[in-house]
């Protein structure tokens, strides 16, 4: 039995052979197949070897930003720092700044509030504003995609403050900090 299953093998592998390499089409259209995958592995490779990764950015301490402020993040500084906010809140999206980085398909946002913009499903400029927009015309379920988004956001990135309104004073956060970081000598303590 183990013969026959011997014989069978043998035997279909010597006519696959003869029908690959007998006819210069299927010999032809292998190379082609051979040299794909080659570019294919040897592109992968190299674009692993040769992307420099850019120095990590210290965590931003957590403040309060104007809009003129978060414009200052919007990703085209020295440093490459992205800031955009969703829902009154600031986040540091630095990390993804393939996304919300100059160039990337949300590259609107940077240094923006994206409220508007997520709420409607919109990346055209003309929906982002350029004064305080308190989201009051929106209806309940554009809200509901604003609360969705800012959930997400809180999930993936760095929170580093709030959104003021205009003459809103912002907050201290230095005392917070502190508080936190005796609580956390305690609990070590303890």
């Amino acid at each position: 039995m183990a013969d026959e299953i011997e014989t069978e093998s043998a035997s279909f592998l010597s006519t696959f052979a003869s029908e690959l390499f007998g006819s210069p089409l299927n010999l032809c259209l292998l190379a082609i197949c051979l040299f794909l995958l080659y570019k294919i592995f040897a592109g992968r490779r190299n674009a692993t070897q040769f992307e420099p990764r850019p120095p990590a950015l210290a965590k931003l301490k957590k403040q309060d930003f104007t809009l003129e402020q978060l414009r200052e993040y919007d990703g085209k500084a020295k440093d490459g720092r992205i800031l955009m906010s969703v829902n009154g809140k600031v986040f540091d999206v630095t990390r993804g700044k393939r996304f919300y980085g100059p160039g990337g398909p949300y590259g609107v946002f940077a240094g923006r509030d994206a409220s508007r913009g997520l709420a409607t499903f919109s990346l055209n400029e003309q929906t982002i504003q350029d004064e305080y927009d308190d989201l009051s015309d929106l209806n309940s379920t554009q809200m509901e995609s604003v609360r969705e988004w800012e959930e997400q956001f809180m999930e993936k990135y760095d929170y580093v403050g709030k959104l003021l309104r205009p003459g809103e004073s912002p907050t201290d956060y230095s005392d917070n900090e502190e508080d936190s970081s005796k609580d956390g000598e305690k609990s070590k303590d303890d």
